[in-house]
């Protein structure tokens, strides 16, 4: 009987190893509670990681303080039974893994893994670029302000990749912000002219 049990440890810690190369993130409850230690392998200074609950209510976030492994060990016994995200969001991208609390249980929906990619603003002189790549084709809703009043809208839809340049006037000085939203996600960029 101990033969048997030694041998699915070693399976299920080989299972967990190619599934950490396969995703670079692993989940893994921690003595049968609602403890799970979360190890992403590529993380940057200043990512963002938070935990969500279903309705986007933010639970917890930091700022990654440094590259490289970052390896958490979460205590979710406090949690209601019920659906959350953890989500790391890094410069282009949201890797976002669903999970369930049930009972004492916390379970990693394998299926759930998620990469939203954000929308991209650059500013060249008195141009404004906006470029998304939305493989779901969901519109993505531009909003330009100017002095803390709107200036501009619209809904771009379509394709794969959209792409936007705005050309503002030159000698209209100030501070400008963009608003972007997609996915039910506002991403927000201040810039100067």
């Amino acid at each position: 009987m101990k033969k048997i049990k030694t041998r699915v440890l070693v399976v299920v810690f080989m299972l967990g190893t190619l599934v950490n190369y396969a995703n670079k993130t692993e989940f893994k409850n921690v003595f049968n509670t609602k403890k799970v230690r979360v190890v992403f392998n590529e993380t940057k200074k200043g990512q963002r990681l938070s935990i969500k609950d279903h309705n986007g209510i933010i639970l917890y976030a930091e700022k990654v303080k440094k590259e490289g492994k970052l390896t958490k060990v979460f205590d979710f016994s406090k949690l209601n039974d019920g659906n959350y995200t953890l989500e790391l969001e890094k410069d282009f991208q949201i890797l976002i893994k669903s999970l369930k609390i049930n009972g004492n249980i916390v379970i990693f929906n394998e299926d759930s893994k998620k990469i939203v990619f954000k929308p991209v603003v650059r500013t060249e002189g008195s141009r404004l670029m906006i470029s998304k790549i939305a493989f779901d084709e969901k519109p993505l809703q531009v909003a330009l302000y100017f002095n803390g009043e709107i200036i501009y809208s619209e809904t771009i839809k379509g394709d794969s990749i959209l792409n936007r340049v705005y050309k503002l006037d030159e000698n209209i000085k100030g501070n400008y912000k963009v608003v972007l939203y997609n996915n039910g996600r506002s991403y927000t960029n201040d810039f100067k002219i």
